[in-house]
């Protein structure tokens, strides 16, 4: 069960099949002049890419597994080092 809390901010991602999954929005983040937001599903966590300017933003699937888990690493390890600080 998909448990919501007060606290998070909550998206409805569609599929290319039309299948609708509700996602929480974890983190939004910046890496190589990209933005990337962090979204956490009921059996998954996935990274999408936030494309368009400020006001009117939408957020793009990464087609490429290897890319999305380099870009999700890659967070990981930005924090980790931050919370040894």
């Amino acid at each position: 069960m998909f448990v919501r809390d007060d606290y998070r901010d909550y998206i409805t991602v569609e599929d290319e099949k039309g299948n609708r999954k509700d996602y929480a929005i974890e983190a939004l983040f910046d890496m190589k002049e990209e933005s990337y937001a962090l979204l956490k599903g009921e059996e998954e966590t996935i990274v999408m890419k936030v494309e368009g300017e400020e006001g009117n933003q939408y957020l793009l699937g990464i087609s490429d597994p290897l890319e999305s888990e380099a870009i999700l690493d890659a967070y990981e390890i930005a924090v980790e080092n931050a919370q040894d600080r």
